[in-house]
């Protein structure tokens, strides 16, 4: 489990080392995670926020990448992805709630539409932002009454949204000296932001409980 944290707090340095040794291939490897992190319902936590950041500051260096095709490319895996896991979740239906899941947490799934039934269809847009929702929220919408031609544009916006904000981001500020000396805890932040709405959620439940 720590050599797991371990990577995730060091991607920038396991990034490059990956451009090193595969080249061009790391395009592919980057598409393939993005699309399992958003397609692949099991596999939700895949490294999201924090990937995009390290891969735009390798694309801001000498060796790095070319922001504007790995832009196209992981935007297309985004959408691709959670288009997937809309499908999966059509196919699968209601039956998915009946019973658990030795890889898919019940309780992720419940937690998921009580956030899809608050925030409505937005929570398409929302949820690229959180992570576990982020990949359960195409899954669930597939399983609900939401048709492909409303999901597809609020998962176009998005996809759009979220790749641009943390890509750019570490793009023009991964390789300021105090944010790459300071990497590990520039993505503890990121996680810890990430994960405010879940702790809001969870302690607003845990109050109202207590009121009733």
């Amino acid at each position: 489990m720590m050599e797991i944290i371990n990577y995730f707090l060091h991607l920038n340095d396991h990034l490059d080392k990956i451009v090193q040794n595969y080249g061009t291939l790391t395009y592919v490897i980057l598409f393939l995670i993005i699309f399992v992190e958003t397609g692949v319902v099991i596999m939700p936590f895949l490294p999201g926020d924090s990937l995009l950041i390290a891969v735009g500051a390798l694309s801001a260096s000498s060796n790095g990448l070319n922001i504007f095709a790995i832009w196209i490319l992981l935007l297309v895996a985004a959408i691709l992805g959670d288009t997937l896991n809309y499908w999966i979740g059509k196919w699968v239906g209601p039956k998915i709630f009946e019973k658990e899941y030795r890889f898919i947490k019940k309780a992720y799934l419940e937690k998921t539409q009580q956030y899809y039934e608050k925030h409505g269809e937005k929570t398409i847009i929302i949820a690229r932002f959180i992570p576990i929702i982020r990949t359960f929220a195409p899954f669930v919408a597939g399983i609900g009454t939401m048709n492909y031609g409303r999901f597809i544009s609020y998962n176009i916006i998005g996809g759009f949204i979220w790749i641009t904000a943390f890509l750019f981001l570490g793009y023009f500020f991964g390789n300021i000296p105090l944010v790459k000396n300071n990497f590990s805890l520039v993505i503890l932040g990121i996680i810890g932001l990430s994960i405010l709405p879940l702790i809001y959620e969870f302690l607003k439940h845990k109050f109202t409980q207590k009121k009733t």
